[in-house]
């Protein structure tokens, strides 16, 4: 499905459909959990009932990095619970380098990543019993496939159906074709998989009532002269992400990669990939996405509020 981009007013992102590109400004402005290992926290709602958050880690993220997300999330009145993910969980995908798939680049998700879509399960599980309405997943970076996986390969029909959103936070949402000279699919398989066995973000409203919005950043373009050699590096990891090197992304996920195709898109100027390395206070600040700022500027979009 071809994207319909409407430009949006200068203090608000952008919104396309499906990788329309237009650029546009950011505005400058517990409880404990019900299951051991899953957070959850709420505050004391409004009348109207809010979506119950469930954060999707990213690749090589723990739980512990999207707190300050979360606590975001809470103080607008959500539930919110973090997938139990640390750090060295992330080793369990090498299970798959030792099959004769992943070395053909034909490798399937399951199940080599169960292991995540049980901690999502358990998230939302743990958010069950607490008001609100829907479940929002809000997955950063590879969360955002994986999430798609969740729904259409791991949770029950009744789960599934429980998810009115999936809001992806430069998540890695198209294949790169491996094919093309010097790319490497370093998924092995797996978009490829998820594109040819999910649903598509057309499919996802139409018979889930899931609404889907991927949140890209413009933090830095790539480059295939040599010459510059930061946009450059930087370019190299686009080439392996969407095939080409000079295009715009947030330093690790290209935009026309992390816009899903039929999906409501929003593009945000200057917004890096990670809560890693990111701040608002050094000489040279690096926003992510769940920075206060750009968070408030997404979010009035994908939550009206």
């Amino acid at each position: 499905m071809r994207a319909r981009t409407r430009v949006r007013p200068e203090s608000t992102p952008e919104r396309a459909r499906g990788g329309g590109h237009t650029r546009a400004s950011v505005s400058t402005a517990s409880r404990r959990a019900r299951r051991a290992c899953a957070r959850v926290t709420s505050t004391n709602a409004s009348s109207r009932a809010k979506d119950k958050i469930c954060i999707l880690p990213g690749l090589g993220n723990a739980s512990g990095d999207y707190d300050a997300l979360a606590a975001l999330f809470r103080a607008r009145g959500h539930a919110v619970a973090i997938a139990p993910v640390s750090r060295v969980d992330w080793l369990r995908n090498a299970a798959g380098a030792v099959t004769a798939e992943y070395w053909r680049g034909t490798l399937a998700p399951r199940p080599f990543v169960d292991w995540y879509l049980e901690r999502i399960e358990r998230a939302c599980g743990a958010l069950d019993d607490e008001r609100g309405d829907a479940i929002a997943l809000v997955a950063h970076s590879a969360g955002g496939w994986l999430a798609r996986v969740y729904v259409d390969a791991y949770a029950t029909d009744a789960r599934a159906r429980s998810v009115g959103k999936l809001v992806t936070l430069g998540s890695p949402m198209k294949p790169v074709d491996a094919s093309a000279p010097g790319v490497i699919d370093q998924t092995r398989g797996i978009l490829n998989w998820v594109e040819e066995n999910c649903r598509s973000a057309e499919a996802y409203e139409t018979e889930l009532g899931i609404e889907v919005t991927c949140v890209a950043g413009t933090y830095a373009r790539g480059s295939e002269d040599v010459a510059n050699v930061a946009a450059f590096g930087i370019g190299l990891g686009y080439k392996m992400v969407c095939g080409k090197a000079d295009v715009e992304g947030d330093g690790i996920t290209p935009c026309e990669t992390a816009i899903m195709d039929g999906a409501r898109g929003l593009i945000l100027p200057g917004v890096y990939h990670t809560p890693l390395g990111s701040s608002t206070t050094s000489a040279k600040p690096r926003a992510w996405y769940g920075s206060e700022k750009i968070f408030n500027s997404w979010v009035r979009d994908v939550f009206g509020e």
